[in-house]
């Protein structure tokens, strides 16, 4: 019984070393290798594993490759890998670079993957041109009138300026501003309207695909919108502006002559206080004089007499209607 138990666990033993040999040593993978004429080394795909690397993520590929008539090294596979690529997509590029003869090394094809770029579609892009559809694109002519334009450009993806080439945003924008420039720049919006294929020559021919990382075969006008009247609006808001500046002005003018008007009847009413105050000491002086004998009775009643005389002869003026000036009397008397 003991040496059944005993021979039980030699077994187990056996089947899980067995197991963790061959994952260590992927022999159908090796045995696959072999049959695609792959010449792949055994202690390579165990070092693989010991490196944590899938040796089916860089084995396929290397069938792929070599199939494909490439000459791609197995440490190049794995170098990309370990770098954070993708293996797969790499060797699919330049299996379709190589179909389409575009000269595409491996190590470009690798530095494109490794700075974000889908390597594969580029390939594809530079084979099949891609069409990139501007949104609404709004410019004014001089005459003031709108224009929606929409456009379509054709581009071809650049293979040796993928690596630092500006994208897609790049190339919209700088064909939009293009239209801005060239329809900015017509006299009236109908010369736009009559001719819009010249907006596409003068655009095209601005370089715009300088510094990017495709190259614009055509630019294609797809419609063309009258807007509104930016210019009338423009005048009519200046008006406006204008009309709000005037009315502020004259509001200031009349707050002036208002505070101007109140700053007069204050001074009207303090010399009328001051007038009324000087009236109130005449008597007192009058009286003053009497006592001291430098007024004398008759000269008071001759120089009442003369303010009478001149109230009647105001009087009479303001009835006649217009005033009459006459000599004032001679006074009589004296002390």
């Amino acid at each position: 019984m003991g040496s059944l138990i005993s021979a039980g666990f030699i077994l187990v033993l056996i089947v899980i070393a067995v197991m963790v040999l061959l994952y260590f040593v992927p022999v159908g993978l090796w045995i696959s290798a072999i049959a695609a004429n792959v010449t792949v080394n055994i202690f390579t795909l165990v070092g693989m594993r010991l490196r944590r690397v899938p040796p089916d993520k860089i084995v396929l590929p290397l069938i792929k490759a070599n199939k494909a008539g490439l000459g791609v090294h197995v440490d190049q596979l794995e170098a990309h890998y370990l770098a954070g690529g993708n293996v797969d997509k790499v060797v699919d590029a330049l299996i379709a670079a190589h179909r389409a003869q575009i000269t595409l090394p491996f190590e470009r094809a690798a530095a494109i993957d490794l700075a974000g770029r889908d390597v594969l579609e580029a390939v594809q892009m530079s084979v099949n041109p891609k069409v990139i559809e501007t949104p609404v694109v709004s410019a004014v002519a001089k005459n003031g009138i709108e224009l929606k334009i929409k456009a379509r450009v054709t581009v071809r993806a650049n293979i040796d300026r993928l690596v630092g080439g500006a994208g897609e945003p790049t190339i919209i924008a700088r064909v939009g501003e293009g239209i801005v420039t060239t329809v900015g720049s017509a006299e009236a919006h109908t010369d736009v309207l009559e001719s819009p294929d010249d907006i596409s020559k003068t655009v095209l021919g601005k370089g715009l695909d300088a510094g990017t990382a495709f190259e614009i075969l055509s630019i294609d006008i797809a419609d063309v919108d009258v807007g509104r009247n930016i210019g009338a609006e423009l005048q009519t808001d200046q008006a406006e502006a204008d009309k709000r500046i005037a009315q502020a002005k004259a509001e200031e003018r009349r707050a002036m002559a208002v505070a101007k008007e109140q700053e007069m009847k204050a001074y009207t009413q303090e010399m009328e206080a001051s007038v009324v105050k000087a009236q109130a000491e005449v008597p007192h002086a009058m009286a003053e004089a009497l006592r001291s004998g430098n007024l004398g009775v008759m000269d008071y009643m001759n120089l009442k007499n003369v303010q009478a005389d001149t109230d009647m002869r105001d009087a009479i003026s303001h009835v006649g209607g217009q005033k009459k000036t006459t000599p004032p009397p001679i006074p009589s008397g004296g002390k």
